[in-house]
């Protein structure tokens, strides 16, 4: 990851300290004003430019085609439209850009898959909208990435966590 990134769901920067030295400037999508604040001295230390612009990764307030990546960690399962997100991460990104993500989603184990189902009624009520059961895999090949590198796997824990703990991490490229 290089030059102009956009990240959606920046949270209160977690990831700040991990940014290659290639990366000049990081355009930090972030609706929770509690996150933001959290996040201001992680900004104010950062090597980086952070520059906060829009709330919402569903309508991207920056030009086409003028990042060259995107990052979300932890964020397509809270996103109402997560096809939409993906479509403005699209939009925005330089042909050639890429996507890194890390995100949990349905797991391919049918008990787990089935418990995730269930659960996620409930899960979005009380998890401010999250969801268990989105494959984060065909949402990104769907909607305007190719996947280029893909890991997959549980988090370490107890078996009762599964539903929980299903990660897709990866490096998707924007498809013309």
């Amino acid at each position: 990851m290089s030059g102009e990134v956009v990240e959606i769901g920046f949270g209160s920067g977690l990831n700040v300290e991990l940014y290659p030295p290639e990366v000049t400037t990081v355009y930090a999508v972030e609706p929770s004003a509690l996150a933001r604040k959290l996040a201001a001295q992680r900004v104010e230390e950062s090597r980086v430019r952070i520059e906060f612009t829009g709330l919402d990764g569903q309508n991207l307030p920056l030009a086409d085609a003028s990042v060259d990546a995107a990052l979300s960690t932890f964020t397509l399962c809270t996103i109402p439209e997560a096809e939409l997100a993906l479509s403005e991460l699209r939009r925005v990104v330089r042909p050639g850009g890429r996507f890194h993500f890390l995100e949990h989603g349905l797991a391919p184990g049918p008990s787990t898959a089935k418990w995730q189902q269930r659960l996620n009624p409930l899960q979005r009520r009380v998890a401010g909208g999250c969801n268990l059961n989105r494959k984060i895999d065909i949402l990104i090949n769907d909607n305007g990435f190719v996947i280029e590198r893909l890991e997959v796997g549980y988090l370490a824990g107890p078996k009762p966590m599964r539903p929980w703990g299903y990660l897709y991490s990866g490096v998707a490229v924007r498809s013309d």
